[in-house]
């Protein structure tokens, strides 16, 4: 069986708002761990708290994420005015 090679080059990645879209993403988070949070007593009856959990552990990533694709996005730009000049 021969090796699978591509027949064509990779397109370049696409680059999105992607500030915007992390800060999206989190904000959701967090609203799906305050909303599940008056019903916590029914989550912990039926085994289920981890749901809550979840949640604030992924609004928790989603602060990291945003500090993080800000400083990409400051050092792209960066990286592109110095290349301007």
């Amino acid at each position: 069986m021969a090796k699978w090679t591509p027949q064509h080059e990779a397109p370049e990645p696409l680059e999105g708002p992607v500030v915007p879209t992390i800060i999206g993403g989190t904000i959701v988070w967090f609203v799906l761990f305050l909303v599940q949070l008056p019903f916590y007593g029914w989550y912990a009856d039926h085994g289920h708290t981890w749901w809550v959990w979840t949640c604030l552990a992924g609004g928790g990533l989603g602060l990291i994420g945003i500090w993080y694709v800000k400083g990409r996005d400051a050092a792209i730009k960066r990286a592109e005015a110095a290349r301007t000049l």
